[in-house]
């Protein structure tokens, strides 16, 4: 029998054993690539459809251009596992992708020298790399900057703004428009239509292509090609349509086969001479290599387990509840049946929000702008003003985009919008970009705001209905994954705006927690009671603004250990509103907070093993309160108390 041919990609330490290969083998090694992220993503999850779709153009790069000299600026960097593979992080590094002591699932500058720019959220690309190539210029050095940009990419404002700075900025930059139609969901909007239309356009492209061959083809051709450009820009169009890009002073190249490595490398060559900016529209198949990621592209963007032969998904274990983005899509498709003004808005996420239960039930009321949260934010509030009531769904990291337009247009109006941000706290195997450690404090410090935590999935529900009837902005944090298995009521109750809930008393320590350490302090309430006969008290805060004072208050003068706990960061968050609380009531009550440093948290294996390297696994907590509860008992003996 005849021995196995070895790997080509398990040869490959960094991109001179790429340029080193011969063209022939080209196609061998994209498969091995190919049936690598399909292997590791089946078990690790992970962005399988974004990067199976660029294999072609990312070893096409590597063909053309010398990283890190040369600096790829990757957008979202959902696309980046091809460059990790061929920048020397194959092996078990990536296949420990997203998790403990495993590559990032994004592009990470502490990771690599080759990662020039790190992302995680869209539309960044274009804007770093034009400021990395006029840097560049000011230098007076000659290296490459190519920003490889999705189509969905040119729904963000902030792409567009790049783009209108361009050729005031550099006359050297390469722009690689990544088409496949998709962004997680099909993209949508004027851009994505008229990126079609382009794409479809064959009289455009041949045209285009059989004048530019006519005028290269002359003495002092090039020149002559170039005046061409120029005039037709100039003349407005006025016999071949430009691009829209070429309006902006881009030269335009394409479309283009994004598998054709020959065709890439030919196009990348020509873009590395240039002495103009490029863009170069390559075509490519999202989810190319796996059938199940090529018939269900949103579904396959992103995913947990799969079998690597059916695509079928790894089924949950027996028993585990539904996620909170589910119970907020069935609580809101609920209220949109009742009430004409509740619409649904999200930013690209249908199915990662759990709208897409409203989109197929009452569409009529659903809105997807695209991956755009400054507009959906301002869109909401507009539509706010007119007497609807909106509900904006965007995961809690990806509203920090859109700041200015909640404290400018929503909250200084106090227009009705409610926030419903899913992936509050940790991401585990995304990592620093996408932990939505920080809205607290982010978000408590707007006046006309009121920010709630739910315990359970029913007080999620129950948190929905209170926000939309509430008549002014409402913010509903949540975790990531399946909630407490609860179950939600047939009716959700309308709760009374800033009143806490006493879920066990206790004299000597009271455990204020939100979210999913309400369960952590219960757990910690009844360990001390039984091991040290402590009287311990849990109140479940569900509003962290307005805070109930009034109960805190309360036990604050008779308790002699308030303990906060909270999914968040301690800078500016939960703990410090009670904090800030007891020092304008002038109440020197005695204070423990607990939550996440101030420090960026990397990506790991699950919440359970980052709180445990972080010192916040349940022993961890049970011992800081405890050893607290031990050194203020010495300190009260000590001052005769």
């Amino acid at each position: 029998m005849k021995d196995a041919q070895p790997r080509l990609l398990d040869a490959i330490r960094g991109p001179a054993d790429v340029k080193a290969l011969a063209p022939a083998d080209l196609p061998r090694l994209a498969q091995e690539i190919r049936d690598e992220i399909i292997s590791v993503t089946a078990t690790q999850g992970g962005h399988v459809g974004p990067n199976l779709g660029v294999v072609e153009l990312t070893i096409a790069l590597h063909r053309v251009f010398d990283t890190p000299r040369d600096s790829f600026v990757f957008d979202v960097a959902h696309q980046g596992y091809v460059h990790k593979l061929l920048t020397g992080r194959g092996g078990d590094f990536f296949r420990k992708l997203r998790r403990s002591g495993g590559a990032s699932g994004f592009l990470y500058r502490p990771e690599s020298p080759h990662d020039a720019f790190g992302a995680g959220h869209a539309g960044t690309a274009l804007s770093a790399a034009l400021g990395m190539a006029t840097a560049r210029d000011l230098k007076g050095t000659g290296e490459h900057v190519v920003a490889v940009c999705g189509d969905a990419a040119f729904t963000c404002g902030i792409t567009l703004e790049a783009l209108n700075n361009v050729v005031t900025s550099t006359k050297r930059l390469i722009v690689v428009l990544n088409d496949n139609q998709w962004s997680i969901a099909r993209n949508v909007g004027a851009m994505a239509k008229y990126l079609n239309r382009l794409s479809t356009s064959t009289t455009y492209n041949r045209i285009h292509h059989d004048l530019e061959k006519f005028f290269t083809g002359l003495p002092h051709g090039h020149e002559m090609n170039q005046l061409w450009v120029k005039w037709k820009r100039e003349t407005k169009d006025f016999f071949v349509n430009s691009s829209l890009f070429e309006k902006f002073g881009l030269r335009y190249i394409g479309p283009i086969d994004g598998h054709n490595l020959e065709e890439l490398q030919k196009n990348l060559e020509f873009a590395k001479q240039s002495d103009v900016p490029v863009l170069i529209h390559v075509m490519t198949m999202k989810g190319k290599g796996l059938d199940a990621a090529l018939n269900s592209p949103e579904k396959f963007h992103g995913v947990g387990g799969f079998d690597p032969v059916t695509g079928d998904p790894v089924a949950p274990k027996p028993g585990t509840p539904p996620a909170y983005q589910d119970v907020f899509g069935q609580a809101l498709a609920r209220l949109a049946k009742e009430d004409p003004r509740v619409v649904g808005i999200t930013a690209a996420m249908p199915s990662g929000t759990g709208l897409s239960k409203l989109a197929a039930e009452v569409p009529r009321q659903f809105f997807d702008v695209g991956i755009a949260e400054e507009h959906a934010v301002l869109f909401a509030a507009g539509m706010a003003a007119k007497g609807m009531r909106p509900v904006c769904a965007i995961y809690s990291t990806f509203l920090q985009r859109a700041y200015d337009q909640i404290i400018h247009d929503v909250a200084l109006q106090n227009l009705p919008v409610t926030f419903c941000m899913d992936r509050a706290g940790l991401s585990p195997n995304d990592g620093p970009t996408h932990h939505g450690l920080f809205d607290i404090a982010y978000l408590r410090c707007i006046p006309n705001v009121t920010l709630m935590q739910p315990k359970d999935e029913d007080e999620l529900a129950d948190m929905l209905q209170t926000a939309v009837e509430l008549g002014s902005p409402a913010f509903i944090r949540y975790p990531r994954g399946p909630g407490a298995g609860v179950r939600v009521k047939d009716r959700p109750e309308r709760l009374e705006v800033g009143h806490a809930e006493v879920l066990r008393e206790g004299s000597n320590i009271v455990l204020w927690a939100i979210g999913p350490m309400v369960r952590d302090a219960l757990q910690i309430a009844q360990r001390l009671r039984t091991e040290e006969n402590l009287s311990v008290g849990v109140v479940n805060a569900r509003f962290i603004r307005p805070l109930d004072r009034t109960l805190l208050l309360s036990q604050a003068t008779v308790v002699p250990l308030i303990v906060t706990m909270e999914d968040h960061a301690l800078t500016g968050g939960f703990g410090s509103a009670v904090l800030e609380a007891l020092q304008e009531a002038d109440c020197p009550a005695c204070v423990e907070r607990i939550g996440w440093p101030d420090k960026f948290v990397e990506h790991g294996s699950g919440v359970e093993s980052l709180r445990a390297a972080y010192g916040l696994s349940p022993d961890d907590l049970y011992r800081r309160v405890l050893e607290r509860w031990k050194r203020l008992s010495a300190e009260r003996v000590e001052a005769g108390a």
